[in-house]
């Protein structure tokens, strides 16, 4: 029940992200219309790939609660994880789009042409995203990192790359507005300078889901907590062979201990079964923890 439980409160955030995404990308696309603003088209198309990304979460993480069966003994964790890493995929593919539109528009304007100057509802579409975004990014990020949800904070980190879109394109487009029709390449620029912000969100979001399908071990100062765990029992000495990774919203732990090998087979089981359960109780009962006890070699 309580992953059944951790799905519908993901799926509650992302639709509640959807509902935004669409009501702004509608209003943006309208608005880059009216207001011949190639800076608020391209954060329109950015808001149509935030609600393409809203789709995946909500497939993923359903697919990603479902328990462990013969298929998949380590349960379907990794689905959200790919889910992560296809966020990413749509903001290279946003990005790419909106650099190569702005630079198509640099070079209009570079060979004389003159660009037509931003209307004010862009400007004002660009205000209103900017302020609505950081709202949903907020309120995801803090959802995403209670319900320990990759793909969630993800899906947060394209709220916020949107909002700081729309903040590229309100100066753009400001500046075309205010500056007067010899900048109106503002707006263009806005939008390459916006498309470059995206690649540096995207290529994070792609190195942290690729290290985790790849089996990247936890970071140095998780691997030496849990080092510390295993060393805090007095029986227990010399633990190596530490291997961890993630799987999904969990962690796998597989680690060698050594005791006296004298002592009785139940004594030593008791003391695996108490590591076991400082471990859960560190990084969460649905932790996956395998211990291969040795003998000490005194």
């Amino acid at each position: 029940m309580a992953g059944l439980s951790r799905e519908k409160e993901i799926s509650k955030v992302t639709l509640l992200g959807t509902a935004g995404n669409i009501a702004l990308l509608t209003f943006k696309f309208i608005a880059g219309a009216i207001g011949h603003s190639a800076a608020m088209t391209a954060d329109a198309v950015h808001s149509l790939s935030d609600f393409l990304t809203d789709m995946m979460v909500l497939v993923f993480v359903n697919i990603s609660a479902k328990p462990q069966d013969k298929s998949h003994d380590y349960g379907h964790g990794k689905f959200e994880t790919l889910a992560s890493f296809f966020i990413g995929l749509s903001l290279v593919a946003a990005a790419t789009g909106i650099i190569v539109s702005g630079a198509v528009k640099f070079a209009d304007w570079l060979n004389g042409e003159q660009l037509e100057a931003p209307g004010k509802v862009a400007l004002w579409a660009a205000l209103i995203s900017i302020l609505v975004k950081e709202l949903l990014y907020h309120y995801t990020v803090r959802k995403g990192r209670g319900l320990d949800s990759p793909a969630l904070v993800a899906n947060a980190w394209h709220h916020r790359s949107d909002a700081l879109s729309s903040i590229g394109a309100a100066v753009g487009i400001g500046g075309a507005i205010l500056l007067g029709d010899r900048w109106t390449v503002l707006d263009p620029l806005a939008s390459i300078v916006v498309g470059a912000m995206l690649v540096k969100v995207a290529y994070d979001l792609l190195r942290n889901s690729v290290g985790e399908l790849t089996e990247c071990s936890l970071p140095e100062n998780t691997v030496r907590e849990i080092e510390g765990i295993l060393s805090s029992f007095p029986d227990v000495t010399e633990p190596h062979n530490l291997r961890t990774r993630r799987i999904g919203n969990r962690i796998a732990i597989e680690a060698h201990i050594r005791m006296d090998g004298n002592l009785p087979l139940k004594t030593v089981h008791e003391r695996a079964t108490d590591i076991e359960r400082a471990l859960k109780e560190r990084f969460g009962a649905d932790t996956h923890i395998t211990l291969h006890t040795e003998p000490r070699k005194d």
